[in-house]
């Protein structure tokens, strides 16, 4: 093994800058996916039946379709009909919106508002139909009842299948390496072509998002440990007789 490549500042660069636009594509399409999420799942339950019907219609065309398929579709598709719309080049959106990842964040975002919407969606069905009563009977709103009571029920009982889809979304990242968007294996594939080294490189970056996933998963379950309601439901090493 030949690892001596990792003290030129040359490609020391090109690992930081795939490293740094992965950890920011996780944050976008996270928070972004989930605000998603929350929408399609709400669109679900109770919106006017035309918003249904397109919620779930998003929902089925995103889940029955590959992701890397809705990547080309909106790197090459859109952004070559974006390129048409006239007076955009002038406007300050067309930096952002010819730079791959704005495509590989909104790719990311749909796929985690469809996926995660879903689950949103069978656990505010799942919510106790006398919880939701109880908050009517002390004078709650529907619309009070929605935001302090039915929606935070709900994301507590999903909590652990919310974390598995940021797992999962982090190890969907190095698909954006196929739109020419530098990540931890966009730059992998520029070292082995400069270098002639296969394994070295493709092993150090697996190494970096082993440990990124591990930071993940312990932070995501400290966030779902001290979640409101959670913490009488911790694991306990030993049955408690």
């Amino acid at each position: 093994m030949d690892f001596s490549w990792l003290s030129d500042p040359f490609y020391q660069e090109y690992l930081w800058e795939g490293f740094v636009n992965t950890l920011w594509l996780l944050l976008v399409s996270a928070v972004g996916g989930q605000l998603l999420a929350v929408g399609v799942a709400l669109a679900r339950l109770r919106g006017p039946r035309p918003l249904a019907w397109l919620a779930a219609a998003f929902t089925s065309v995103i889940r029955g379709t590959p992701l890397l398929v809705q990547l080309f579709f909106f790197y090459y598709g859109v952004g070559h009909l974006i390129e048409g719309v006239p007076g955009l080049r002038d406007t300050w959106l067309w930096p952002m919106m010819r730079d791959p990842f704005f495509f590989g964040a909104v790719t990311f975002i749909c796929s985690v508002g469809a996926y995660s919407g879903e689950v949103i969606r069978g656990a505010m069905l799942s919510v106790p139909s006398g919880e939701l009563e109880a908050g009517r009977a002390f004078g709650l709103s529907g619309r009070q009842v929605l935001v302090r009571l039915w929606l935070p029920r709900a994301i507590q009982l999903c909590l652990p299948t919310l974390t598995g889809e940021m797992i999962l979304l982090l190890k969907s990242i190095p698909l954006v390496s196929t739109i020419a968007l530098m990540d931890l294996l966009q730059a992998a594939n520029i070292i082995r072509d400069e270098t002639f080294l296969v394994y070295e490189p493709l092993l150090l970056i697996a190494g970096i998002y082993l440990a990124t996933t591990v930071v993940l998963t312990v932070t995501l379950r400290l966030v779902e440990l001290n979640f409101p309601g959670m913490r009488s439901h911790k694991r306990r090493w030993l049955p408690l007789r």
